[in-house]
C-alpha cells in the first residue's frame, strides 16, 4: 500500500467519522447500515470459506438468522475464516514472540497480527490489514481527539501490548507514545512528567494508580491532559469519582475488543455504540433493565470477519443522549457474563438467582464513603468474599455498613444468606497494573440447566432502589 493511498484512506475515514456521518433520524440510519451491512457479507461469502459453508444456502438479506459464533468457533475455523491466508500457527507464533521480546512491530505477509489478554480463559488472535489499519486510525482519531487534526497532540498509550495498529496514528503534528503496562511505576511517572501528554489513554486501573500519585504530589505534569480516556477494563464508579477528582475532568471510554472498535463516548461523556462500524444485536438477560448481551456484525472489516458474533459482555443501556446522536446509548459496561454471581433461592435450593455485577457494585458502594476500593469475590454458592479498601478508624463501621447493604440487596430479590467474609483488600488488588481489573468476579462454575429460568429478570425489581449516582460521586 503506498504512501499515498494510505493518506487517503486515512483523511477518508476522519473526515467520513468526523464531519459527515451524521443522521437525526434512526430509520435513514438503519437503512444506510443495512445497504452496507449487505454489500460487506456478500464479499465476505465469497471470500471466506468458512463463512460460506457455515451460512449455507441462507440469502445475504436473512443475515440476522445466520448462525451465532463465538471465540471458541473463531479459533477453531481460524484458517478458513479470515480471508488473507494466515495460518493460526503462524499467527500465534509472532504473536507470542511479539509478548516475550516486547517487540510488536513485526507482520506476517503486511498483516498486524494481535492476541487478546485471555481473560476469559482462551486467548483470541485478531489480524488487520494495512487498508484496515489506516481507516481504523482515522476514524479512531475522528472519535476521540479532543480537537480537528490540526492541533499538536501528544498521546500517552498505556498497554498490555504495543501494535502497528496504534503506532499507525503517529504523525507530524501527532506524537505517538507507548506505555508498556509491564514496566515499573516508578518509570512510568518520571516518563509521563517529560513527555507532558495532551490525551492520555490507559485502563481504568492504571488512571487510578496516576490519580494517586498526583494526589500525593508525586506525579506533577507542566499540563493536565484535555482528554482522558478509560480502556480495556470495566470503568467502575468508585474508580471514576477519583480518576476525575485528581485530573479535573470526566473520564471518557472507547470499548474495543478482539471483536472491534464497538463503542466510544461524545462529547458529554455518554457511551455509544460505534454502529456506523458495527451492528449490534441484542440479546437479553433482562428487558426492563435494559441488560443485553452483544451479538457484533463487523462490516467495517475484512481481513478477519466478525459476523454474528456473541460476546460474553454484558451491557446496559441508556436513554437517548442530549447531543442527538441516534447511535444506541450504553449506561454501563458491566463485564463478563460469567462474573454475573449466583445465589441459592430462599424458598427452592435447587434453583438460583442471579445478581447482576453493577449491583453488587453500587451496593457496596452506596453503602459507606469510606471505601476507596474493594473486590468482590464468590466463591460459591455459599460464599462471597469482599475486600475493601478503608482507613484503619473506619474500618468496623465500613465492614457493618457494607455487610448490611449486601445482606438487604439479597433479601429483596429472595435469595439464600451466603457467608460474606471480609479480609483486608491488597494495595495491588485494588490497583493491578499487569492485567485487567475486575472489581466483581465469580470463581466458581454453575451448570446453566439448574439456573431458574423464571427468576432471569429477579434483578430487575429492585434496580431503582439502588441510586444509579451517589451524592460522593458527584463533582
Amino acid at each position: 500500500m503506498s504512501r499515498l493511498n494510505r493518506i487517503i484512506t486515512f483523511l477518508r475515514h476522519y473526515s467520513a467519522a468526523r464531519y459527515f456521518r451524521r443522521w437525526t433520524d434512526r430509520e435513514a440510519f438503519e437503512r444506510w447500515q443495512e445497504r452496507r451491512i449487505v454489500r460487506h457479507l456478500d464479499i465476505v461469502r465469497k471470500d471466506s470459506s468458512f463463512y460460506r459453508n457455515h451460512w449455507k444456502d441462507l440469502p445475504t438479506s436473512r443475515w440476522r438468522e445466520f448462525p451465532l459464533i463465538d471465540k471458541k468457533t473463531m479459533m477453531a475455523h481460524f484458517d478458513q475464516l479470515n480471508t488473507v491466508g494466515v495460518r493460526k500457527e503462524e499467527a500465534f507464533a509472532i504473536a507470542l514472540k511479539a509478548e516475550t521480546t516486547r517487540d510488536f512491530a513485526p507482520t506476517l505477509s503486511g498483516i498486524t497480527i494481535g492476541l487478546s489478554s485471555g481473560t476469559s480463559g482462551n486467548r483470541g488472535l485478531f489480524l488487520v490489514s494495512p487498508q484496515e489499519q489506516h481507516a481504523w486510525a482515522g476514524t479512531m482519531l475522528a472519535k476521540l481527539l479532543p480537537g480537528s487534526l490540526m492541533q499538536r497532540e501528544r498521546v500517552a498509550f498505556f498497554l498490555r501490548a504495543d501494535s502497528n495498529l496504534y503506532q499507525s496514528v503517529q504523525g507530524r503534528r501527532l506524537q505517538f507514545a507507548f506505555f508498556d503496562l509491564l514496566d515499573p511505576l516508578e518509570q512510568h511517572l518520571s516518563r509521563l512528567q517529560r513527555y507532558g501528554p495532551t490525551l492520555l489513554v490507559a485502563p481504568p486501573s492504571m488512571l487510578r494508580m496516576l490519580a494517586d500519585n498526583i494526589a500525593a504530589g508525586m506525579l506533577c505534569l507542566p499540563d493536565m491532559p484535555r482528554k482522558v480516556i478509560s480502556v480495556a477494563e470495566v470503568l467502575d464508579p468508585l474508580d471514576r469519582q477519583h480518576i476525575e477528582a485528581a485530573f479535573g475532568q470526566p473520564v471518557h471510554q472507547v470499548y474495543q475488543c478482539t471483536e472491534g472498535f464497538l463503542a466510544s463516548t461524545c462529547r458529554y461523556g455518554t457511551l455509544h455504540l460505534n454502529e456506523d462500524l458495527v451492528a449490534i444485536q441484542k440479546e437479553y438477560v433482562d428487558v426492563k433493565a435494559g441488560k443485553f448481551v452483544p451479538i457484533v456484525t463487523d462490516f467495517s472489516r475484512s481481513a478477519q470477519p466478525i459476523v454474528r458474533y456473541r460476546l460474553d459482555d454484558l451491557l446496559t443501556e441508556a436513554p437517548a443522549c442530549r447531543c442527538g446522536s441516534v447511535f444506541t446509548a450504553i449506561q454501563s459496561i458491566e463485564g463478563r457474563c460469567d462474573d454475573c454471581f449466583y445465589l441459592q433461592d430462599s424458598l427452592d435450593p435447587e434453583r438460583f438467582v442471579p445478581v447482576f455485577p453493577d449491583f453488587i457494585a453500587r451496593t457496596i458502594i452506596a453503602a459507606s464513603t469510606e471505601v476507596t476500593a474493594y473486590k468482590a469475590v464468590q466463591h460459591a454458592s455459599s460464599r462471597i468474599e469482599v475486600r475493601l479498601s478503608v482507613a484503619d478508624a473506619a474500618w468496623p463501621q465500613a465492614v457493618q455498613a457494607v455487610h448490611a447493604a449486601l445482606v438487604s440487596l439479597f433479601e429483596r430479590i429472595g435469595c439464600r444468606l451466603p457467608e460474606i467474609q471480609f479480609p483486608p483488600c491488597e494495595a495491588e488488588e485494588a490497583t493491578a497494573s499487569y492485567r485487567k481489573l475486575r472489581r466483581v468476579e465469580r470463581r466458581f462454575t454453575i451448570h446453566d440447566t439448574i439456573i431458574s429460568s423464571n427468576r432471569d429478570s429477579a434483578s430487575a425489581g429492585f434496580s431503582e432502589e439502588i441510586p444509579s449516582s451517589f451524592p460522593h460521586t458527584t463533582l
